[in-house]
């Protein structure tokens, strides 16, 4: 537990952070954010399903999940969903640095006066979780299908061919296309910058980490990427990024940054 900054204003924060997850993000985001948090770290079972235990916490049992606690709630405020906890916290806790000014000035509330880096950074903040996840899941399930164990023999070959066949005509072409969009959106981004919606990392980007780097971990972007591959490599880098590694090694002993 760390001692409460001013920057938490008060405020309690508990991270249930479970490993091979996307609650890894929502770490990096209090470091990004500079504030204090207890990290509560839980670990997956042989069957990669969440413990039972984080069921208490949130009926979904999934994790990330955060509890915020202040002295006038009679009950901890519980937060699931990235995009939901990325957006509270931002809101709440000094995140107007990790979010792009809205309008371009002088046009302050005007529709469609919005600057290109908030556009940017409200369509990544949604198209992590609606677009690019699910195809990743998806070749997951494949890969799962394909290397299954305790199947008889002479049967091997009929579920690998059905997930091959999955795999080849929907579930490669839609990873390789949204691989072409994001190396076509890191080629333009605002004023020449490195990070998805400019010179400046967003929580967009934090975001967009966990789907980005574990398609880099589990099978390597190769050369027909190499923005994309230099944008994984750069996350890795940011200080806050590897600030929330190293809790995880601290108390967890190892990380993985992976599905």
């Amino acid at each position: 537990m760390n001692n409460m900054t001013d920057n938490n204003k008060g405020a309690k924060i508990t991270l249930y952070w479970l490993n091979k997850s996307r609650s890894h993000r929502i770490l990096w985001l209090l470091e990004e954010l500079g504030l204090s948090y207890e990290l509560k770290i839980f670990q997956r079972d042989s069957e990669m399903m969440a413990p039972p235990e984080l069921k208490k916490i949130h009926p979904l049992g999934k994790s990330p999940v955060v509890t915020i606690e202040t002295a006038n709630s009679d009950k901890p405020l519980v937060l699931a969903e990235s995009g939901a906890i990325t957006e509270y916290l931002c809101d709440h806790f000094g995140g107007d640095k990790l979010v792009p000014k809205r309008y371009v000035e002088g046009k302050e509330g005007h529709i469609g006066a919005e600057s290109e880096a908030w556009v940017r950074y409200r369509y990544f903040m949604h198209y992590c979780e609606g677009s690019l996840m699910p195809f990743l899941v998806f070749q997951l399930v494949v890969d799962t299908v394909k290397k299954a164990p305790g199947v008889p023999f002479f049967i091997k070959p009929i579920p690998r061919l059905v997930a091959s066949k999955i795999e080849s005509v929907f579930v490669s072409r839609n990873l390789f296309a949204n691989f072409d969009f994001l190396e076509g959106q890191l080629r333009t981004a605002p004023n020449g910058g490195s990070f998805l919606c400019g010179k400046e990392l967003t929580a967009a980007d934090i975001m967009m980490s966990f789907p980005v780097i574990a398609a880099s971990t589990r099978g390597p972007l190769n050369e027909k990427y190499p923005m994309l591959k230099a944008y994984a490599d750069r996350l890795q880098q940011q200080e806050g990024y590897k600030r929330a590694v190293a809790k995880v090694e601290e108390v967890n002993g190892k990380f993985e940054a992976s599905l």
